[in-house]
């Protein structure tokens, strides 16, 4: 299964050739994650993803330049490796008719108070594993 989320355009995305920014798509990128880990994830069990997490690595391939436009872009996201320590999440960046950009980002939890990473728990296993997609294929490396 995969998490849909729905991400606005914004001119002030936009760089001087009238694409969205190369760095831009990091934030949708970002926005769609917390929206999954810290929206989704929380209303399924209100103590995951609490203690934080930090961006261990990105990886994104621009397929396409995306122009502004009054439509939001859908930013689908999914578990593509669950560890003992670590979540990839995989990205496709889209709309009905092209993918503009396809990424991953490995996420490790975060224990704030001891300054360190941490494991991820029993909970947040069920629900991420909820999003697990092997099959979904050319996910930047995921």
């Amino acid at each position: 299964m995969r998490h849909v989320y729905e991400c606005p355009l914004r001119w002030s995305d936009m760089d001087s050739f009238g694409h969205v920014n190369n760095v831009i798509f990091l934030r949708y990128l970002e926005e769609a994650r917390i929206d999954f880990m810290f929206r989704l994830a929380r209303q399924a069990d209100s103590g995951a993803f609490t203690g934080g997490s930090v961006v261990a690595r990105h990886e994104i391939d621009y397929l396409r330049p995306l122009v502004h436009r009054h439509a939001p872009v859908s930013v689908e996201l999914w578990v593509a490796k669950l560890g003992g320590a670590s979540v990839t999440v995989a990205y496709e960046i889209k709309d009905t008719e092209q993918v503009y950009v396809r990424a991953s980002t490995v996420v490790v939890p975060y224990d704030l108070q001891a300054g360190r990473p941490r494991r991820i728990t029993e909970e947040e296993r069920r629900f991420l594993g909820n999003y697990q997609d092997d099959a979904a294929g050319g996910s930047g490396g995921a």
